[in-house]
């Protein structure tokens, strides 16, 4: 039987978990997570990780190992699942790898650049220019040296900019000259499951889970984290609304209002970005049986 990782992807509260951990128990192996937030330990609420109950049924990798301090790159990703894949198939011929991190699923399907990694002084002296001079300054000076990167970046988004001109300062050379694009071939099957419902429903769920997050605990979660606010694993949704209920700017009810509006957004971004892969074998999550049925086909046939 070829290695195969089957990688089940979809929007935020499309009902990922559930199906995942039957096909991670159909096939007898540990579930890989591919959620860039879930691996912080001190926010499992907000990023609605895997409960104690569901990781004591099948073992969960890149689930709370990192502190809220501790950098982390989709590079990095790369090089730890494709490092963790090549022991497991020495035993194993199928693994499950779920979540909706775009970047991190596309950095083990198809890699990423090898981009230099960023030396600590370089990281150290931007993350101080970041919280002295605001992002829009650094944006500014992104599109000096990077313009072609600069047209094409979400420069609200402190850690993209950020990133940038690390590269740009610590070789002397644009970011773009880094990002070849080349795919680069594994040793071993890639099966994608897309789960996708419509759009009402999504949403509904959604709404209900941002609910459900509250009534677990969030805003307490939020509130032990505030020390660590301006790091960047707390640069999220969930963490953000929260945040300005606990500083006394919004009422909860509004924040939550925000936080759901948000989330729709980010989960409309998702489904963009998957729908341009042509790879994926779309399903209905409540379709399990159909779903079980043709994983086990495919990964049966090779």
């Amino acid at each position: 039987m070829p290695k195969t990782v089957i990688v089940l992807l979809g929007p935020t509260a499309v009902g990922k978990t559930a199906l995942s951990l039957r096909l991670a128990q159909q096939f007898c192996c540990p579930i890989i997570s591919a959620d860039s937030r879930q691996l912080y330990r001190d926010i499992p609420i907000i990023t609605a990780a895997p409960t104690a109950e569901e990781q004591a049924r099948v073992p969960h990798h890149f689930v709370g190992t990192l502190g809220l301090t501790d950098y982390y790159s989709a590079a990095r990703y790369e090089e730890e699942v494709t490092a963790l894949l090549e022991e497991h198939f020495k035993t194993h011929d199928v693994a499950v790898l779920t979540g909706g991190s775009m970047m991190y699923i596309d950095a083990v399907c198809d890699g990423i650049d090898d981009i230099p990694t960023v030396d600590d002084d370089t990281r150290t002296l931007m993350m101080e220019r970041y919280h002295r001079e605001g992002l829009e300054a650094l944006a500014e000076e992104l599109r000096l040296l990077d313009p072609e990167y600069y047209a094409q970046c979400d420069i609200r988004n402190p850690k993209r900019v950020i990133h940038a001109l690390e590269i740009c300062h610590m070789t002397g050379k644009t970011y773009t000259s880094f990002r070849v694009r080349r795919k680069k071939e594994r040793p071993f099957r890639i099966l994608k499951i897309g789960l996708q419902r419509e759009r009402e429903d999504l949403f509904d769920r959604i709404n209900r889970r941002v609910t459900q997050m509250v009534e677990q605990g969030a805003l307490e979660e939020v509130r032990r984290v505030m020390p660590f606010r301006a790091e960047n694993s707390l640069n999220t949704v969930g963490v953000k609304e929260l945040l300005k209920v606990l500083d006394g700017e919004w009422e909860l009810n509004f924040a939550l209002d925000r936080l759901r509006k948000n989330t729709r957004v980010y989960a409309k971004k998702q489904m963009t970005w998957f729908k341009k892969d042509d790879t994926i074998h779309w399903f209905h999550p409540e379709q399990e049986a159909e779903i079980l049925a043709f994983v086990a086909r495919e990964v049966g046939e090779g």
